[in-house]
């Protein structure tokens, strides 16, 4: 039986939701499917909001030969195969599902074929391509960022379900979409399967879908709900909240549930990496290295060794002591930046490499730090409009209390320390 979110798959762009910002009429990826000639592409988004679907779009409008792997089960052997099928026909589009899970000799078999434009690479990731892809692979491609879907898109693909049971001859009515909405986490393809779930549970007749029986039917059938046994973006999300609340124990719980649940080492690996910095920072600065030691025995090692690494950092994250205050001086800044523009750097803190910047002005009146008492002498670093601005405030723990003192002891007066 074919799935419903399969049925309900667009063929067209006139029928695809979402992403207006890329496909609507005049948008940049329309213009260049209109043209005819589009450049080889990274679709970066979270799951379920139509990185495959846009993929099959491109090739049936533009009439191409369209190849598909995924990265879970196709390797090097499997890339190179395609290629050679490619070269006797010309345009094809090799679509890449999870881009992101292939090995960099993997990735670098894709190279030659793309530059030398036998085919045109479709990838789609659910992670920063920055981080995944290669980046001589990466420079070949346009990224484009897919957003998760709102409710307004969420609605359309209800009504489009409601519709096609219409023409089947089966009235089924959504009175509420709340639970619906929650269920699938913006997920298409998730919404689709619970509408389609509780369709097929509610026996003959007429359907009327409220969200207490929404519930109640995706309770009932979790493990046909969710075919991966994981709730992926649950699960780390659970897991970062259990680090940032310091339990250990939480943290290692749902370590084991993403390693029972095949979840990629490497995305763990980088998340502890991230939550190193953003939620101890320079609380505790050998977290970070910690983290990052992690990171590179885990690329090294890999399952199922690597889960007794993860374990080890998991459990030193969660146990160190807890700042944000790097990231939140980070967020201050950029929220400066964006309300005043790119102000002008002082002329003293300027590089002057030339005659004519030197007789501008530039560098004029900066004190070298380790000429003076201490490698510290006052003068100002930030342009004249943010002149005393604030920006890091230190957090309340024994090591940034002591850095506190020394900022009052240098710049106290000038930024409140």
């Amino acid at each position: 039986m074919v799935p419903l979110a399969e049925i309900l798959r667009p063929t067209t762009l006139d029928g695809y939701i979402g992403q207006q910002h890329l496909v609507g009429k005049g948008a940049p990826l329309r213009a260049l499917i209109d043209s005819g000639r589009i450049p080889s592409m990274i679709l970066w988004g979270p799951p379920g909001i139509g990185k495959t679907t846009l993929a099959a779009i491109i090739s049936h409008t533009l009439q191409r030969p369209f190849y598909t792997l995924s990265a879970i089960s196709s390797g090097v052997k499997e890339v190179r195969e395609v290629i050679d099928k490619a070269k006797a026909e010309e345009g094809s589009i090799l679509f890449i599902d999870e881009i992101h899970r292939f090995s960099k000799s993997q990735q670098d078999s894709l190279l030659g074929a793309v530059e030398r434009g036998i085919v045109t690479l479709i990838g789609a990731t659910t992670e920063n391509p920055s981080f995944e892809v290669i980046s001589a692979l990466l420079s070949r491609c346009q990224v484009y960022v897919l957003k998760e879907f709102g409710t307004e898109e969420l609605q359309q693909l209800v009504d489009t379900a409601v519709e096609h049971y219409a023409s089947q001859g089966r009235k089924v009515e959504v009175k509420e979409t709340e639970a619906l909405f929650r269920i699938s986490g913006g997920d298409a393809r998730k919404l689709l399967n619970a509408i389609e779930l509780v369709v097929n549970n509610s026996g003959e007749g007429d359907v009327m879908i409220d969200n207490a029986c929404t519930a109640r039917v995706i309770q009932q059938n979790l493990a046909y709900y969710d075919k991966q046994g994981e709730m992926h973006y649950d699960i780390i999300s659970a897991f970062i909240k259990s680090m940032r609340g310091s339990d250990p124990n939480a943290a290692v719980y749902w370590l084991a549930r993403m390693i029972e649940g095949g979840e990629d080492p490497v995305f763990i690996a980088r998340r502890m990496l991230i939550f190193a910095s953003e939620d101890i920072g320079n609380s505790n600065p050998n977290a970070l290295l910690l983290a990052n030691a992690c990171f590179e025995a885990v690329t090294k090692i890999g399952y199922p060794e690597c889960r007794i690494t993860l374990s080890q950092c998991a459990v030193y994250l969660a146990s160190s002591v807890k700042s944000n205050s790097t990231y939140m001086a980070l967020a201050n800044a950029q929220q400066v930046v964006r309300q005043t523009g790119d102000l002008p750097v002082p002329l003293h803190i300027r590089n002057a490499p030339t005659k004519l910047m030197k007789q501008l002005g530039y560098g004029d009146g900066y004190k070298y730090a380790h000429d003076y008492v201490g490698n510290f002498v006052e003068q100002e670093f930030l342009p004249d409009r943010l002149k005393g601005t604030k920006f890091y405030e230190p957090g309340q723990n024994a090591r940034e209390e002591e850095t506190r003192r020394q900022l009052r002891a240098r710049w106290g007066q000038k930024y409140g320390y």
